[in-house]
């Protein structure tokens, strides 16, 4: 024992970090003693060290319906601008500084909307030695450009990068271009990836016996609870107001506006979703309103290295602390957060029930119930400002949003509220989910163990 306790020490003395590199954060913290920590040691040398990835600033535009809401007339590119331009000016930060910007995007074409979204850096503020790129993992795809920013300052590429997302669904309608390969129809799989995604809500609904009555239900407690939020000003500190425009349809006379609240949440009963008929199946239980919205936003995330965020003296919002997109059957792509959550728990070295509060994106209300109940989640936890039922479901800007309604949800509820999880069904078969820690309840050495006996081994390594 004595030696392999010498032996860490040694080791410890190679790389324990010079007093500057630590930003104030005492050296004699950094012991053998340290590995008592079990599993969560690993956990305890990136917060001593200082390079773990931190979230400083999320914001978000409003979400406002397709063709027919707030951003109707307002290009993609005016949708993102807004959101880039204010993770910068309100973390004081010199845009020059930011290593990558990383934008997901779902419905435009690759080449046009990777312009656009070149374009709008520009209108934010951003120099030309600043880059940009764009991300399609279909309805994950924000969550993944913040989830690729995480991991390009993890392998130490850059130290500060944004993660966005971007949908315009009045421009860019959901519909296949050019003709499907013939060869599709000898794989049943593959043949699924091109199922409306309706049709995917109707197999969750039928295969898993989720009825008419619980997917109505969640759609009204969705809109309650979005209502709730509004008229209490939660969503105040994570929008961005947008000046645009609005086009008179008929006489063409433009009118200066400002977009500040989501247009999609509105006053709903049972009694009133009751009435409506099922799209996609004649006998069956997804309606318009139990369906996310067509939508249009942008919302973006500004990541940066803890130690690069504690030189600055800017407040860390949150701690991105894990990331998972798992594939599973295209015929019933809902099911996908039911898989992706558990792994991206795991990964993050927690149990579901240390979650705290779980943003599940509501594509559609059939696969949101079966999430919630195959992981025997509590509804209080979930989705607790409403979600995209009545919020509206822009594609490649819902995980962005997400992370902004989280965060600032969570740093509204303090010591109450420290882990969080996002997830989403992904179209195609697949789902995604990410663990996000609140920026203030980090500490040295988490989850760790009582050691009554001087043992300074990890218990892996017993």
């Amino acid at each position: 024992m004595e030696k392999a306790f010498n032996r860490q020490r040694v080791l410890l003395d190679h790389l324990r970090p010079s007093s500057s590199s630590l930003h104030g954060t005492d050296s004699s913290s950094l012991s053998a003693s340290a590995c008592v920590a079990g599993d969560s040691a690993a956990y305890a040398r990136t917060n001593v060290f200082g390079d773990d990835v931190v979230i400083v600033a999320a914001y978000r535009t409003p979400i406002c319906k397709a063709k027919r809401g707030g951003f109707k007339d307002t290009h993609a590119d005016d949708l993102l601008a807004p959101v880039l331009k204010a993770v910068i000016e309100k973390s004081n930060l010199n845009p020059i500084e930011v290593g990558d910007i990383v934008v997901g995007t779902v419905l435009a074409p690759g080449s046009q909307r990777a312009s656009e979204c070149r374009m709008a850096a520009f209108y934010a503020g951003f120099p030309e030695t600043v880059p940009i790129r764009t991300v399609n993992r279909q309805c994950s795809s924000g969550l993944q450009a913040v989830a690729d920013v995480a991991a390009s300052i993890r392998a130490g590429f850059y130290d500060i990068g944004i993660g966005a997302g971007l949908e315009s669904m009045t421009a860019n309608p959901m519909a296949w271009e050019g003709s499907v390969n013939p060869k599709v129809k000898i794989f049943e799989q593959a043949q699924n990836c091109l199922l409306p995604m309706g049709v995917t809500s109707e197999n969750v609904a039928h295969r898993f016996g989720v009825s008419r009555q619980e997917q109505d239900q969640a759609a009204v407690d969705s809109h309650r609870k979005a209502a709730a939020a509004t008229a209490t000003g939660k969503f105040k500190d994570e929008i961005i107001p947008v000046a645009t425009k609005i086009v008179d349809p008929k006489s063409g006379e433009e009118k200066p506006v400002t977009i500040s609240v989501d247009d999609g949440i509105r006053n709903t009963t049972l009694a009133d979703l009751a009435k409506l008929k099922p799209v996609f199946k004649k006998d069956g239980s997804t309606t318009a309103g139990n369906s996310s919205q067509v939508s249009d936003g942008a919302g973006a995330v500004l990541l940066m290295k803890r130690s690069i965020a504690e030189q600055k003296g800017l407040p860390i919002l949150g701690v991105f602390r894990s990331f998972s997109a798992v594939g599973v059957d295209p015929a019933i792509m809902g099911v996908g957060p039911a898989v992706a959550i558990p792994a991206a728990v795991k990964a993050a070295g927690l149990e579901l029930d240390d979650i705290d509060l779980f943003e599940i994106n509501e594509a559609f209300a059939s696969q949101y119930v079966y999430c919630r109940n195959k992981l025997g989640l509590d509804p209080e936890k979930i989705n607790v400002n409403g979600g995209a039922l009545a919020i509206g479901h822009p594609l490649g800007a819902t995980g962005a949003r997400a992370v902004a309604t989280l965060l600032h949800e969570m740093k509204r509820r303090g010591r109450d509220c420290r882990f969080g999880v996002i997830s989403m069904c992904i179209g195609t078969g697949m789902g995604a989910a990410a663990v996000f820690e609140r920026g203030d309840s980090t500490d040295e050495l988490c989850n760790a163990r009582k050691v009554e006996s001087p043992n300074h081994l990890s218990k892996d390594a017993r």
